[in-house]
């Protein structure tokens, strides 16, 4: 079988914000969908030109759900699926969410929900996602 090369694929970068609830200790994580209904997934996008992934998991996190935070080094790992514009390799980083705003910019088509960690893998529409977020669980409970 032919080696498959990252360069036939469209680099997206998603961020899987999280943050410790103060009574429980517990992670939560924040899940966004469409408000048309569909499944709950996490905020991702292109690596606009002039973005490293860590920029652009940030800036859609920002845009799509409204969180800033701290971005993990290094990725908890990536997936890929297809899209319209061909098949994207997304790499995904775990945010510790510092600011959740009351307002951003896809407020109008998108919607917010925290999530338990273990209730968010089990709500998620990917299971290569709910994969990374039980990654992520195991990493905060070490």
């Amino acid at each position: 079988m032919p080696q498959q090369h990252q360069a036939q694929y469209v680099a997206q970068a998603a961020a899987i914000p999280y943050r410790i609830d103060r009574k429980t200790g517990r992670a939560e994580v924040l899940m966004i969908r469409r408000r048309d209904g569909g499944k709950w997934g996490i905020p991702k996008g292109l690596v606009d030109p002039g973005l490293n992934h860590l920029q652009a998991a940030a800036m859609e996190a920002l845009q799509e759900a409204g969180v800033e935070g701290a971005l993990s080094e290094r990725s908890l790992g990536n997936f890929v699926y297809d899209k319209s514009h061909g098949t994207c390799l997304v790499r995904v980083y775990a945010m510790k969410v510092a600011k959740v705003r009351e307002h951003w910019d896809e407020e109008r088509v998108r919607e917010r929900r925290w999530f338990p960690i273990d209730q968010a893998a089990d709500v998620c529409g990917r299971d290569a996602v709910a994969r990374l977020i039980r990654k992520l669980a195991v990493a905060l409970y070490q």
